[in-house]
C-alpha cells in the first residue's frame, strides 16, 4: 500500500470526513490550505496543483473539430477537470461519472465546492453516480471526448477493479463510447510506454503523451489517443 509521504512546506493533515462505502473507506483531509482525498489509506489527489487535471480536458478539446462537442469526465475528484470544462462554452454537454457518494457530497455541500466552482449547477452538467468502468461497458450514449482520471494510472491502481479500464476490454468499451474521430484522454501519475502500446493495439490512432512537471518525482502525464 502506498501512502502519501510527508511533503516539505505542508502542515500535518487533519481529517475532515471519513466514510465507509461499498469500495472501502474514503476520507477527506485538510493539509494547510489544501484538501486531499484518501481511498483505503492511499493518496488519490489533492487541491495543491490542478494543472494536469485541466490539461486532461484542454488537450482533448484541442484535438476536436466538432463545433459543439460532448465530454464524459470520470471521475469528479477534487473538481478541477469539471470546473475547467464548465468554464468552456464550447462544450454542449458535460457528464461526470463518480461512484463515491462522499465525494459528490463534498462538492455539493462541503469544502470541495470551492474547487468545482458550482459547476454541478451548470445545466450542461450531469452527474452519473456509479462506477465508470461498468458505465463504459454498458450500451449507451456516445461522446466526442472521454477524459478519464479515476485512479493513479495504468501502472499503479489504488482500486483493483479500476485496472480493467486500462486493459483490452476497457479500451474496447471506451472506443464504443466515442464518436468516430473522438478523443480519449487518460490521466496518469507516471508515464507508461506499455499503456501507449495497449492503445495502439486496441486500434486507437494518433497516440501521444503530454507530461506535466511536478515539484517532486516523475511528471504527471495525460495519454491521448483518437478513435479512427
Amino acid at each position: 500500500m502506498t501512502v502519501l509521504p510527508e511533503r516539505d512546506g505542508f502542515d500535518a493533515p487533519v481529517t475532515i470526513d471519513r466514510r465507509e462505502g461499498p469500495y472501502g473507506e474514503v476520507a477527506l483531509r485538510r493539509r494547510g490550505g489544501h484538501y486531499e482525498i484518501i481511498a483505503n489509506g492511499c493518496f488519490l489527489m489533492d487541491t495543491a496543483d490542478g494543472r494536469s487535471e485541466r490539461l486532461l480536458v484542454q488537450a482533448a478539446l484541442d484535438e476536436l473539430t466538432v463545433e459543439r462537442p460532448a465530454v464524459l469526465i470520470g471521475g469528479l475528484g477534487v473538481g478541477f477537470s469539471l470546473a475547467y470544462a464548465a468554464a468552456e462554452p464550447r462544450w454542449v454537454r458535460i457528464a461526470v461519472a463518480e461512484r463515491e457518494d462522499a465525494i459528490i457530497d463534498w462538492h455539493r455541500t462541503g469544502p470541495l465546492a470551492a474547487f468545482s466552482a458550482n459547476a454541478l449547477d451548470d445545466p450542461r452538467v450531469t452527474v452519473l453516480h456509479g462506477d465508470l468502468v461498468a458505465y463504459l461497458a454498458a450500451e449507451g450514449e456516445r461522446f466526442d471526448a472521454l477524459c478519464l482520471d479515476i485512479d493513479n494510472g495504468p501502472d499503479w491502481t489504488v482500486t483493483e477493479a479500476n485496472s480493467g479500464l486500462y486493459g483490452p476490454a476497457g479500451l474496447a468499451a471506451a472506443q464504443r463510447r466515442l464518436n468516430p474521430g473522438g478523443v480519449l484522454a487518460v490521466w496518469s501519475a507516471q508515464p507508461s510506454a506499455g499503456f501507449e502500446e495497449a492503445l495502439r493495439t486496441a486500434g486507437f490512432v494518433e497516440v501521444r503523451t503530454e507530461q506535466i512537471p511536478v515539484s517532486r518525482g516523475v511528471p504527471d502525464v495525460v495519454h491521448l489517443a483518437r478513435r479512427a
